[in-house]
């Protein structure tokens, strides 16, 4: 590229001549070299694209803590965020070897910006620090940002939640801090939970918060559906239950239930579908109901095909990530992911994944990443 006719080129000209491909053309075009890397992140490119270009929604994979326990001993071990394109039905990666830490773990991300927990920066902290941070970083730039620093029992109870660019909760059972960007305070805000029991996938749609809990007995699991807000909780008030007559035994016939925020500030409850109201019973199928937070009502989003699911009713525990328009699921010794996915005319359409990296049990956990080129930390 040292010797490209491209170099002897204006800046501005190369500006315009890139700037009519797509995001997923220039993120292609930016690992060609370093001159069309530097070219392609500078200011003025980004600025000109920060109002053509739509996010690129893509599937995050989560590191297993396996590949995290080996990069945790290894500090030369550069970690990468893999995802995946289901348009291209593709597998790729973007290095996070620009962050100054001895290890780091990826766990969600909102409005293009990612999220993991750190431990220590290599060049002041000491090995046995337990001290974890949330650094919020755009991969595509190599930008990063520390948020305040915390405790390692929020790393390793609390549910990160993330909605509009550095508003950001961690959520346990008996506690909550929250971090805004927009405030003139540059630390954690911290309240009362009080949730009857520890929360189960909780989501966070604008500013509304949902998590599913257990209110039945160490026999028997009762799951019921919990709301708070942000404000209520920083004037400690109650979670609500949400409930309607109408519903009726939606959650008992819902085995291991999950909550993913869906499109539209709709809610996606996915479980296996029980066979009957036994304790032990086992699951015909995999459902994904949609709740429209609206008028309070539930209706299938999505079944999973029986040859599809037989794969998992031979495995003993799956798991379940996405949101929006895509639910992703992992089992194990299944080995690849199923994939649920609305089309734009809102059918749902069943696929499988196959090819995913890393070295894991094949219980993959994962979130959306949507990037964007034109977002800061």
């Amino acid at each position: 590229m040292e010797f490209s006719p491209l170099n002897r080129l204006p800046q501005d000209t190369l500006h315009q001549i890139f700037s009519h491909l797509t995001l997923r053309e220039i993120i292609v075009s930016k690992c060609v070299c370093k001159c069309l890397n530097t070219t392609l992140s500078s200011p003025a490119f980004l600025h000109l694209i920060s109002t053509q270009q739509p996010p690129l929604s893509l599937l995050a994979l989560r590191p297993s803590h396996r590949t995290h326990t080996h990069t945790h001993n290894n500090s030369s071990s550069h970690c990468a965020l893999h995802v995946f394109d289901t348009m291209l039905n593709y597998w790729f990666r973007f290095p996070l070897s620009f962050l100054p830490f001895r290890s780091h773990y990826p766990i969600t991300s909102s409005h293009g910006l990612l999220y993991l927990w750190a431990e220590g920066p290599t060049s002041v902290s000491p090995p046995g620090n337990n001290s974890k941070t949330l650094i919020v970083c755009n991969p595509l730039t190599r930008q990063f940002k520390l948020l305040p620093q915390l405790g390692s029992a929020w790393c390793k109870h609390g549910s990160v939640l993330v909605g509009s660019p550095n508003q950001v909760l961690v959520l346990t059972e008996l506690a909550a801090i929250y971090f805004s960007g927009s405030t003139t305070s540059n630390n954690w805000l911290k309240f009362s939970s009080n949730l009857p029991s520890k929360p189960r996938s909780p989501i966070l749609i604008s500013d509304t918060i949902l998590a599913l809990c257990d209110v039945g007995s160490p026999w028997r699991s009762q799951w019921k559906l919990f709301r708070s807000t942000v404000k209520d909780l920083q004037f400690s008030q109650q979670w609500t239950r949400l409930e309607k007559h109408e519903w009726g035994d939606i959650f008992d016939i819902m085995k291991r239930p999950r909550l993913l925020a869906g499109k539209n500030d709709k809610v996606l409850m996915i479980g296996g579908l029980k066979s009957s109201y036994s304790l032990h019973s086992t699951c015909s199928t995999i459902l994904i109901l949609r709740l429209d937070m609206e008028s309070l009502e539930w209706e299938e989003a999505g079944r999973m095909p029986p040859e599809m699911f037989r794969y998992f009713q031979d495995s003993s525990k799956f798991k379940v990530f996405g949101g929006g328009s895509r639910v992703c699921f992992s089992g194990k010794r299944v080995g690849r992911l199923a994939l649920w996915e609305e089309n734009e005319c809102g059918k749902g359409e069943w696929r499988w994944i196959s090819g995913v990296p890393g070295n894991s049990d094949g219980l993959y956990r994962g979130f959306v990443f949507e990037a964007r080129l034109n977002v800061v930390p």
